[in-house]
């Protein structure tokens, strides 16, 4: 039988599968997916000195580009994640920020047509049942408690696609609120809080299962008072998101976490606001005027930090060559953990047969030279027939 004209072999690679990184390594696509074996007719790619990554799963990104997911039309969300997909990012679920709560349903009910589109993998609501305390890029006077009645608004008006809610668990309906969530099979993430150890570890037991952004927006790691960081650090059912762009962790932080939690517990994220992927400027998150400036977001009234402007395979490669993380560890935690966490995994998030095609090109300096989503070229490398082959990381 005669091959598909959309089979190809990736061939030549360091290919980094779940078991272990595959030298001179094959990826056979056949239509959408990965296969097992060689149709007849495949085309055949040498990617000889480059490596060959599962898509980068981002399960907290509010745009980019130059659009928003929070505040944007149906066609600025698809300005975003188009933007996202050619650093690597091949499954997005888009954040939102605080805001009114009949807008924030509005705007769940066109983001969840995305989702069913296949343009989105679900919806993450940031805020607005966050703290006062640790509010960040958020409007104050948009914040509220998180009543379970409202948070059910949220999960009804999503239909369906909602996979995380972040909360200050330690305010008035926080438990009840995790627990219902955990009872929809949606994400409880522990973020925008201030709460005390005893307190997180409390939501933990509630069924609380990520840290929204560890270390930024809650209370500093303390040796008398450790905080919610410890029980977070410390839990093995608690997932931990790490935003690195040397902006908002030091390397340190980051190397702590990893060391504590463990590769197969973190997940880098972006919490990329309009400006990823785009130029300086003033730009909006939410109702709150933000500058960018040397590609830092902060606030136009207080200068907190607003978002980032990170892109995933910013995040890899600062993992990889600067923080010094094997490129395996960065894997699992900017796919595979991701999609597992999303309930994705049996799609996304390796390189498995029967998989979709969604696979990242990154040459010698883990920079993106290709991205597939799908088995259809975002971006297309060329062959690499005459490329060096990297030094072990």
């Amino acid at each position: 039988m005669a091959g598909r004209a959309d089979s190809t072999v990736l061939a030549g690679a360091r290919v980094v599968l779940p078991t272990g990184t595959v030298e001179d390594g094959r990826v056979i696509v056949e239509g959408t997916r990965i296969a097992g074996s060689t149709p007849d007719g495949a085309r055949t790619l040498d990617l000889t000195g480059h490596w060959v990554v599962p898509g980068f799963v981002d399960m907290h990104n509010h745009g980019g580009g130059g659009a928003s997911f929070a505040t944007g039309t149906a066609e600025d969300v698809l300005t975003g994640v188009r933007a996202h997909r050619e650093h690597g990012t091949t499954t997005v679920v888009a954040s939102t920020v605080t805001g009114d709560m009949d807008f924030l349903a509005r705007q769940a009910g066109l983001l969840s047509e995305l989702v069913e589109q296949g343009e989105l993998a679900g919806i993450h609501f940031e805020g607005p049942f966050i703290s006062p305390c640790r509010k960040g890029a958020h409007s104050e006077g948009l914040l509220r408690d998180p009543d379970p009645a409202e948070v059910r608004k949220l999960l009804d008006a999503a239909r369906g696609t909602a996979k995380m809610v972040t909360l200050a668990t330690e305010l008035p309906g926080g438990i009840d609120s995790v627990r219902l969530l955990a009872e929809h099979g949606v994400i409880a993430a522990v973020g925008h809080t201030d709460a005390t150890y005893e307190q997180t570890v409390e939501a933990i037991e509630a069924g609380a299962t990520v840290a929204t952004h560890l270390y930024n927006a809650m209370p500093a790691l303390g040796h008398r008072a450790p905080g919610p960081i410890a029980a977070l650090l410390e839990d093995e059912r608690v997932t931990v998101e790490l935003i690195n762009d040397g902006t908002h962790l030091h390397p340190a932080a980051l190397e702590l976490a990893y060391h504590r939690a463990g590769a197969d517990r973190v997940a880098l994220i972006t919490d990329a606001m309009d400006a990823a992927a785009a130029d300086d400027g003033f730009y909006e998150l939410g109702p709150l005027a933000v500058e960018v400036k040397d590609g830092v977001a902060r606030l136009v009234e207080g200068g907190s930090i607003a978002g980032s402007t990170l892109t995933l395979d910013t995040a890899f490669r600062r993992a990889v060559t600067i923080d010094r993380i094997p490129v395996e560890d960065v894997v699992r935690s900017i796919s595979a953990n991701p999609a597992r966490l999303l309930g994705l995994y049996d799609r996304v998030g390796s390189l498995d047969p029967g998989k979709d095609a969604d696979l990242v090109v990154l040459d010698a300096d883990f920079a993106v030279k290709g991205v597939m989503r799908r088995g259809e070229w975002i971006v297309e490398p060329v062959s690499a027939e005459a490329a060096p082959r990297p030094t072990a990381v």
